[in-house]
């Protein structure tokens, strides 16, 4: 519901005023947003009561992400879409620039690390912290979408009720499954994903695929489990 908010708080704006505000206070917010991330990460990994397993799984879960390479099944997935539904030269008018706008904003919402990520760290423990500052991140997409795409953009509100709400009550229904250990060891790798995302994505220091260590959330637990059933 937050995100919801913010996103139609930043359409409207974009709508209305986006234009005037200028790029550079854009930049510097995404900025304080991304420092905001590295901190968070960082008081996340330091929840873990074992380094190793955090390791081991972002080891583990790296081959495997980069194996069945998710970084760039996430990146081409709107390069694929949009196409089917942007319309040719915009010969549709009003209805083509609708239905791009809505398609765009979808995408950019939901198709990332974050987006999962933050949804399960919301199922599991009821903490909204990294959707929290997704929202804000998304709030300032949609009002520079808006601004170009028109109002098409505020109706991704929907696939990000149904998609990221959908993850998280899935999340709240397999904590019946995990102990406190396992989702501690989950919310360090999870503060480890952050790091990368913020020096990735938001600081734009250094290029890292963070998606293709999406498989370590699930590596986590489990090797948890494990250390837990053999000891």
């Amino acid at each position: 519901m937050l995100n919801i908010v913010t996103i139609l708080a930043g359409g409207f704006t974009g709508l209305v005023f986006g234009a005037k505000i200028p790029n550079r206070v854009r930049q510097t917010i995404i900025y304080s947003i991304g420092l905001f991330t590295l901190a968070l990460g960082v008081s996340m990994f330091l929840e873990s009561g074992n380094p190793l397993v955090v390791l081991s799984a972002l080891l583990l879960g790296g081959l495997l992400g980069e194996w069945l390479d998710l970084e760039k099944g996430l990146e081409s997935l709107g390069s694929r879409l949009q196409p089917k539904f942007r319309g040719d030269n915009d010969e549709q008018g009003g209805q083509a620039r609708f239905i791009r706008g809505f398609l765009t904003a979808s995408l950019l919402f939901e198709v990332g690390p974050l987006t999962i990520l933050g949804s399960i760290q919301d199922g599991l423990t009821g903490d909204f912290r990294l959707l929290a500052t997704k929202s804000v991140l998304d709030g300032f997409a949609a009002m520079a979408l808006a601004s170009s795409m028109g109002i098409g953009v505020l109706f991704s509100i929907v696939v990000v009720f149904i998609y990221q709400g959908g993850i998280s009550l899935l999340a709240f229904q397999v904590q019946a499954l995990m102990s406190e250990t396992m989702i501690a060891e989950m919310t360090a790798v999870g503060g480890v994903l952050l790091l990368g995302l913020s020096v990735s994505s938001l600081l734009e220091i250094k290029k890292i695929r963070t998606g293709n260590l999406l498989p370590a959330l699930a590596v986590a637990p489990l090797i948890s489990w494990m250390i837990d059933r053999f000891q």
